[in-house]
């Protein structure tokens, strides 16, 4: 039984997440997860599809195409989608990503570039949508340690 929300000192330590995010066009999608950003793909259905999403469980479902506004936030000089979800790599996976992404020719929302430089929290971090319009951010810290750091 879960007793308390307790801060995670050793992140080796972490539970997988599990999202679902809906998607209007299943078989683009499908190809972008598992080909673009080559998450190995598990169950499926006619209207979802399961990905290993970096040791996490992603779901895509069908969902109807809606023509919700995009919103966003200011964060460091830059328009940041709201809503967004992503993964904290390694500072080195992250950069081998990142090359990856831009040789498969990824239209960037924001380019991968380092933020708080020198500072407390100090970390590089990209954002990009998929097919279907969900915003991703992957970011990496200098010092891991500085994930919740204030």
């Amino acid at each position: 039984m879960f007793k308390e929300n307790k801060p995670y000192k050793n992140m080796s330590n972490l539970s997988p997440f599990h999202i679902a995010i809906p998607v209007h066009n299943l078989s683009e999608c499908r190809n972008f997860y598992r080909d673009v950003l080559n998450c190995e793909e598990g169950r499926s259905s006619d209207h979802w599809v399961d990905f290993n999403f970096f040791g996490h469980q992603l779901v895509i479902h069908y969902k109807p195409k809606s023509e919700e506004e995009v919103h966003t936030n200011s964060v460091d000089g830059k328009s940041v989608p709201v809503p967004h979800y992503g993964v904290v790599l390694p500072w080195d996976t992250f950069q081998t990503f990142a090359e990856n992404l831009k040789q498969k020719d990824i239209d960037f929302i924001i380019e991968p570039y380092i933020r708080f430089e020198g500072l407390v929290g100090e970390q590089v971090t990209m954002f990009f949508y998929d097919p279907a319009g969900n915003a991703l951010e992957f970011k990496a810290f200098k010092d891991m340690n500085q994930l919740f750091a204030k």
